[in-house]
């Protein structure tokens, strides 16, 4: 591998932390009595510095990316992003020790929005925006960010080993680097038309673009210690309802519908029709579990709640308007499935995917009818196109590692001391990037209680679910190899 082109890229990675970091710090400085000030700019000239060295030392040439050093790429990004993003909070203090930063800065960049805040609103509004930010930029991609300013076949292996195949599926004919730009302009066009919405629904501007960018990104974080439930805004919720749904659809898709005036394209989806209708069933079973056994009284405010949790953990959102650790057992198994499949692929949604579960279980009926009639010939479609047995073994294959990967941590969870509630659902949270599970860990809980061990696992178990697990196992296999 070529180790300079390398570090020349991840260079521009950290340039486009630092350039964030800069925003935040301008925000605190406009913001009267701010302590992030100096925080944020002192970590923008450190990350900007070591960002720009490759730039200026190292000739990045002519040289043609290949798909390793790509893969390579992307994931140093996301590991030097997290490990440069825990600055602001390091120096900041209080709370933060170096577990503790690195912790919030990776949960931020992997949109899982699991948190070790006690007090989120005690952080001054420049940190609070710079813990959104980071969310924002890892719910498109960070080297998907950044391929924007990239040209030629380069912008191409950046955004196809970022960009996982089935999520490029849908752009079928498109090179890898117009799929990037289509994502990158839906992305922005959701964040934008949820801000402004929320700005009507009587939110003020700033909670208005946190909320909107935290929504868009499917992260959760919230700039108030209890969540969504803070604004006891029914318009608000049923608008981050919307956003949260459409943020884990396909952005292919929606950019066909939008842009494209194919709203067919939408309807027409098989993989967006059993998401939805999944969504909504869930919705049924918990507003009926809650009329029945949750104690409440009022139909439409049992939907309210069932409606807007069920959105949150089926995105991987994790935003929260009730302690669902309080519900009864059946809405939080409904929960508990909803955060292990999760969105559409080519969203910024974490999880299985629904694309792989439909995929999987179809190959499975595939097998159980030509074990009934061996010489049936049976394609596996997935909104009109034909899978092969290679994307069919990739799907079987992930969600294996998946859930192996789940079992592995949970029992590490318990092994430190955790309860069974916690550990396993906290597994499940990190891998999903969901952020809140049952337990200590719930909708109005944080990981702050966790051992620092415990707190280290799970933040490596974050970036393994964000990366989606192969990337991660290419790149340890290819480093095996050498």
């Amino acid at each position: 591998m070529n180790w300079k082109i390398i570090t020349w890229y991840t260079g521009v990675a950290l340039l486009l932390v630092a350039a964030l970091m800069t925003v935040s710090g301008v925000i605190a400085l406009f913001t009267p009595g701010d302590g992030s000030r100096a925080p944020l700019l002192l970590s923008a000239f450190l990350t900007g510095t070591v960002g720009v060295f490759p730039l200026i030392f190292v000739r990045k040439g002519a040289h043609r990316l290949s798909f390793r050093e790509g893969n390579s790429i992307v994931v140093g990004a996301w590991l030097l992003a997290g490990a440069f993003g825990l600055l602001p909070f390091l120096f900041y203090g209080h709370e933060f020790s170096f577990i503790n930063a690195l912790f919030e800065s990776v949960s931020g960049f992997t949109t899982t929005g699991a948190s070790i805040l006690n007090d989120i609103e005690a952080l001054p509004r420049g940190l609070q925006f710079w813990r959104i930010s980071t969310a924002w930029v890892g719910g498109i991609g960070i080297v998907t960010l950044f391929s924007m300013i990239t040209i030629g076949k380069d912008k191409s292996t950046l955004s196809g080993a970022e960009i996982s195949s089935l999520a490029r599926d849908r752009f079928s004919g498109e090179r890898n680097g117009r799929v990037a730009n289509r994502m990158m302009l839906i992305y922005i066009f959701l964040t934008l038309a949820t801000f402004f919405s929320l700005r009507l629904s009587g939110m003020g501007w700033f909670d208005s673009a946190t909320n909107a960018m935290s929504a868009c990104s499917t992260c959760g974080f919230c700039i108030k210690n209890t969540s969504i439930a803070f604004y006891a805004n029914p318009s608000a919720e049923i608008i981050l309802t919307i956003a949260m749904l459409a943020a884990g659809l396909h952005f292919g898709i929606l950019f066909l519908s939008i842009f494209k005036g194919r709203p067919s394209a939408f309807f027409k989806s098989e993989v967006i029709r059993v998401f939805l209708i999944s969504v909504g069933l869930a919705t049924l079973v918990v507003t009926a579990d809650l009329m029945l056994n949750g104690g409440y009284s009022s139909f439409a405010s049992a939907l309210r709640d069932a409606a807007f949790q069920v959105a949150s953990i089926s995105t991987t959102t994790g935003f929260a308007t009730q302690d669902t650790t309080l519900w009864p057992p059946l809405s939080m198994a409904t929960l508990i499935i909803c955060s292990l499949i999760c969105g559409c692929s080519g969203s910024t949604s974490g999880g299985i995917k629904t694309d792989r579960a439909i995929l999987a279980a179809k190959g499975i009926s595939r097998r159980v009818r030509m074990t009934v009639d061996p010489n049936a010939v049976v394609p596996l479609r997935i909104d009109r196109r034909v899978k092969g047995e290679e994307q069919l073994s990739e799907a079987y294959g992930y969600i294996i590692f998946y859930l192996l990967i789940v079992v592995v941590f949970a029992a590490l969870n318990i092994a430190f001391g955790l309860d069974f509630t916690t550990g396993v659902t906290a597994s499940i949270s990190c891998i999903g990037n969901v952020g809140p599970g049952f337990g200590e860990v719930g909708s109005m809980s944080n990981y702050a209680a966790f051992p620092d061990i415990l707190k280290l696992s799970s933040l490596i178990e974050m970036l393994i679910g964000r990366l989606e697990i192969f990337p991660v196992l290419y790149l340890l296999r290819s480093a095996s190899v050498n």
